[in-house]
């Protein structure tokens, strides 16, 4: 499904008619970079097609032999082949397949093993002889895999026409972690802890993870006459980057692949984002100056040299190739420095509804109507909290009429003991007992297949009670104005969830004309494509497509807020709710009200910080930004872009 989601874009590098050598002047790969994820598919879909019906017509009495990638990042792709291969465009007859890598021990059998994964994403879906499929086997005896890895390594290196690969966000091919040599050969691993960590999630528990795997070497996968490199989020922007310009490092073994004769990077604008062509574009060409891009080049200026932006000298223009956004603009630097300077001070409001009967010329939001219907998006039951809680509370307290809808049950982040702790509760004060009954249910699961739909609902519960506290602290009425949407492409039972349709759109289209809202808060990740959050915000751009044409939607302003652990760049925000410290105690005592996320530690060794601490450190962040850059300074902020 192609994506509705894209962030309004604001100014950057001009391309057309400028050489690509000026264009990608650092870096390093051939790199294409598409709008989204979508079109990334299309392009690399393309190139395997080409590369398969080529090869049977210059090599008919020879398979071809296609590397593939697991894990996340080729899930588009896979999708796109199997829905070319079922319209008669592509035959796989006649290909062979050697993938990455695969976790040891484990079944093929097992929900989340890298063979039943891909089986059930595309090897299933298409014509390829399952006698030509070779996956790394995970039941190898321990003491025959060393062998079974130099054959397995041998047979793949010797053939391999064309390697599809992701990276992880270290910078690992497969599971060669970084420290991995460049001739390392196709053998058994230990998993870092990050590798362990990053894996959690296709998982119930860290305890269910493996420790080990099977991966095909660097060697190995360097011996592909081909490779193309996908990447798709803001989660690869650094490596990327790394990948794209740096230098080639064992601690970054992506960076290889610069090494290879025939590599193509392929990532979408999100994943592109730290490249200089994007990130500084004025370093690179010319540019196409709009208001923001001349903002975040001015903030770039000014956290470069250390100085407030009114401090700027023409000698900071000069010595940091911003002459030419000067000359293009025709203005002096002190004229640019303060017209950015009012720019992002009036980014700045305590009333994120809009102020009433106040002059909203320079106001992010306006005066009118007042007071405003406003609907809060939260992927999970703590988002909203989380993420804009305080801006949650200046709109309940400024008297709009806030409603909060919780797209998802959250019901598979609540660990077993967190069941029985209140079930124990709601025994002790006479509520009823079925502890030993769900006791059993617990101790009966089967690792690695989808947890029982009693249990799921019962962990769905504990969310919702808590989402309702959390909102009651805050001084919402919980039994009017919270919705819980149980959105169904969540609801698979396991980590891997379904895909987004009609019935979770149609779900939000129902809310949307019930409240017709004036005013839409919803969160924008621009990480994992397929993850939760990204696809909450499709449902609710899906939504709105829908209703697009209504009297109320016409007047209907979409705000986007991030998740938990990342902000938006203040030379791409267009309102900042500066909070109080008060503000921000109320905002970490609704946190608290989630106490199923309270307090746990999902990996040890992983930041001790919990879900308050690193939401008030982001915010105080963005506010010791903001005094830094020469505006005032407040105790905290929560940013907003707004979605055009």
């Amino acid at each position: 499904m192609k994506s509705k989601y894209k962030l309004p874009q604001d100014g950057g590098l001009i391309t057309a008619g400028v050489p690509s050598d000026i264009i990608c002047r650092y870096e390093k790969v051939p790199t294409q970079v598409f709008p989204d994820e979508y079109d990334g598919v299309l392009y690399v879909a393309d190139k395997i097609v080409e590369a398969i019906k080529a090869h049977e017509a210059l090599h008919p009495d020879r398979l071809f032999v296609l590397g593939l990638a697991t894990g996340r990042t080729p899930l588009g792709l896979y999708s796109e082949l199997a829905a070319r291969y079922k319209r008669g465009e592509v035959s796989f007859r006649h290909v062979e397949a050697y993938t990455l890598d695969e976790f040891y021990p484990i079944s093929p059998g097992h929900h989340q093993s890298r063979s039943y994964r891909l089986h059930e994403d595309f090897i299933n879906e298409v014509d390829i002889d399952p006698r030509n499929v070779h996956i790394p086997d995970g039941t190898i005896p321990a003491e025959s895999v060393s062998e079974y890895c130099r054959h397995y390594g041998h047979e793949a290196k010797t053939k391999m026409d064309l390697m599809i690969m992701g990276v992880g966000e270290q910078g690992q091919l497969g599971f060669n972690e970084p420290g991995s040599y460049a001739k390392s050969k196709t053998r058994l691993v230990q998993l870092s802890y990050h590798s362990v960590k990053s894996q959690m999630k296709f998982f119930s528990s860290v305890k269910e993870v493996p420790k080990m795997a099977i991966t095909m070497g660097i060697d190995t996968i360097m011996c592909a006459k081909r490779i193309i490199l996908m990447a798709w989020g803001e989660d690869k922007a650094t490596v990327v980057k790394q990948i794209v310009e740096g230098e080639v490092s064992e601690n970054v073994p992506a960076s290889i692949l610069q090494e290879h004769p025939d590599i193509e990077v392929v990532v979408d604008e999100f994943a592109a984002g730290e490249l200089a062509r994007i990130q500084t574009p004025w370093l690179v060409g010319p540019c196409d100056w709009t208001r923001k891009l001349i903002r975040k080049a001015v903030i770039w200026l000014s956290d470069t040299v250390q100085k407030p932006i009114l401090k700027l000298t023409l000698q900071d223009y000069l010595q940091h190739s911003l002459i030419e956004m000067l000359d293009k603009l025709g203005k002096s630097f002190d004229l640019v420095n303060i017209e950015v300077f009012n720019d992002l001070q009036h980014t700045i409001s305590g009333w994120p509804g809009g102020k009433p009967n106040a002059d909203d010329s320079t106001r992010p939001v306006s005066s009118k109507p007042y007071p405003k219907r406003v609907l809060i998006f939260s992927p999970h039951p703590d988002d909203d909290v989380i993420s804009m809680g305080g801006t949650f509370c200046r709109l309940i307290e400024q008297k709009h009429d806030v409603h909060v809808a919780y797209e998802t049950s959250g019901n598979v982040a609540v660990y077993d003991d967190v069941v029985i702790q209140n079930l124990d509760t709601a025994r002790e004060i006479g509520l009823g007992d079925r502890v030993e009954e769900i006791r059993n249910l617990i101790q009966n699961k089967v690792e690695g297949q989808p947890e029982p739909r009693e249990l799921l609902n019962i962990k769905g519960a504990i969310r919702r009670a808590e989402a309702r506290a959390a909102d009651r602290s805050i001084g919402l009425n919980d039994r009017t104005n919270v919705h819980f949407l149980n959105l169904p492409f969540y609801e698979s039972g396991t980590i891997k969830k379904g895909e987004l349709g009609e019935r979770d759109i149609n779900i939000v289209v129902e809310l949307l004309r019930t409240i017709k809202p004036h005013q839409i808060y919803a969160a924008g990740d621009l990480s994992d494509p397929h993850g939760t959050h990204r696809v909450c915000i499709e449902a609710v751009l899906g939504a709105m497509e829908v209703v697009k044409d209504d009297d109320w939607a016409k007047e209907c302003h979409i705000w986007l807020y991030r998740g938990a652990w990342q902000e938006w760049e203040l030379g791409m925000i267009d309102m900042a709710v500066p909070l109080s410290p008060d503000e921000l105690v109320k905002k970490r005592h609704a946190i608290f009200r989630h106490l199923s996320q309270k307090d746990i530690v999902p990996f040890p060794g992983e930041d001790q910080r919990e879900f308050w601490q690193r939401a008030e450190e982001r915010t105080q962040h963005t506010a010791k930004h903001f005094d830094q850059l020469g505006l005032p300074e407040y105790q905290a902020i929560e940013v907003f872009v707004r979605m055009k």
